[in-house]
């Protein structure tokens, strides 16, 4: 499959390798990795369903600290590596090739500060509606980890009160919530993204807390049609307010 390299959207000095015709990363992506927050006291991230490495060199480029990736398919991890070493970030980003359901073999419960995961958003029943590429096929649809599972590693892998950040789908947000709170994850905050005016909210951010306490902050609605960086900004629009 052919590679080819792309300038990271906005971020000028970041670049990313994908597949010309198969793989490659999403918008939820990037706009997860800029949701997120990250505290000077927090050492330990980690990135699950890691894809090509976007979260990961966003996070290294912003806070200079060290992120951990865990991607389960091997081509789309070498892309990870590579882009990471292009970008010479090699020294705070570490790529793992593995299921995320193995997480418990690389590292003990209760380990990191913070989680992020852009999952599979689509439920798999059977090959008649899904893609042919077998790359897009695994990183689009629940084939290999769905969205119960996802939940019980952050809540497995999170110090307490740590927080684990979240980008899916609207229309899976009581699924969402049913799970989170069956892994003591708290929904804290949750920003809903639209592409147009008077249409529903296309994908929504979650922040959850480990045994944090009730009460959801829902921030402004934002439009992404009429953003003109991606870069800080949620930081500018909870500055607005």
């Amino acid at each position: 499959m052919k590679k080819t390299l792309n300038w990271l959207f906005d971020y000028p000095n970041l670049q990313i390798y994908q597949f010309e015709d198969g793989f490659k990363f999403s918008l939820d992506s990037l706009l997860l990795a800029e949701f997120a927050e990250i505290k000077k006291n927090e050492e330990r991230i980690l990135d699950l369903c890691t894809g090509n490495g976007v979260i990961p060199t966003i996070l290294a480029y912003k806070y200079h600290k060290k992120i951990i990736g865990i991607e389960l398919q091997k081509e789309i991890y070498n892309l990870a590596v590579e882009s990471i070493k292009l970008n010479k970030l090699e020294e705070l980003a570490e790529f793992i090739c593995d299921d995320v359901k193995n997480i418990d073999k690389h590292f003990p419960r209760e380990s990191f500060d913070v989680i992020l995961c852009n999952p599979p958003y689509f439920p798999y029943h059977n090959e008649n509606h899904v893609n042919d590429c077998e790359l897009k096929k695994i990183a689009r649809h629940e084939i290999y980890i769905n969205l119960a599972t996802v939940f019980k590693i952050a809540g497995a892998m999170l110090k307490n009160k740590g927080r684990f950040y979240l980008v899916h789908l609207p229309e899976r947000l009581s699924e969402i919530v049913i799970y989170a709170h069956e892994n003591h994850l708290f929904l804290k905050k949750i920003q809903f993204i639209y592409s147009k005016d008077n249409e529903n909210a296309k994908i929504v951010l979650c922040m959850f807390t480990k045994n944090g306490r009730m009460g959801t902050k829902v921030l402004p609605n934002i439009n992404i049609s009429k953003v003109d960086t991606y870069q800080n900004l949620f930081k500018e629009r909870s500055e607005e307010k």
